[in-house]
């Protein structure tokens, strides 16, 4: 099972999500889970934001080792959730790839609640912190519902998705 967090650039919200994710899956035992992060404009190796490595250390994740990754084909073909920032981005990845279209939700929608996740580039860092902190809570409620999927995955000795 692979998880993929989309954003625009993969320097901000995605990269945030990301090392989120892993902390809380690991957290609640389901460590297994993939977990990785790419942008729709990404600029290949470009490293995480200032801003963005800070939130995401007081939060005890380190994205030191972050660098940005293209959305590509592959990435979506080879995860089982796509999980997007905005209502933009879900479409317009959606309409690149309509036949994964069933498994690409933004993150709030599947996290059974709405609205965008603003991009905090180019604000100062309590802006960071406040994504931060809004991404901990979305993919915090993510996990209690992949949590049934994996478990029955891991049951059955699987746990990736064709």
């Amino acid at each position: 099972m692979k998880i993929l967090f989309v954003c625009t650039g993969n320097t901000c919200r995605s990269s945030m999500a990301a090392g989120l994710a892993r902390k809380i899956l690991e957290e609640r035992g389901l460590g297994g889970i993939q977990v990785a992060s790419a942008g729709i404009a990404a600029f290949p190796g470009e490293r995480a934001t200032r801003e963005a490595m800070a939130a995401a250390a007081e939060m005890g994740i380190c994205l030191l080792d972050h660098r940005a990754t293209p959305l590509t084909h592959d990435d979506i073909r080879e995860a089982s959730l796509v999980l997007t920032m905005t209502t933009v981005h879900r479409e317009y990845i959606k309409e690149l790839f309509p036949q994964h279209s069933e498994k690409i939700h933004t993150l709030a929608g599947y996290a059974g609640t709405t609205g965008d996740i603003p991009d905090p580039l180019g604000y100062p860092l309590d802006a960071y912190r406040e994504c931060a902190r809004r991404l901990e809570v979305l993919i915090t409620r993510s996990a209690a519902r992949l949590e049934p999927e994996y478990r029955v995955c891991k049951l059955n000795g699987r746990l990736e998705k064709e």
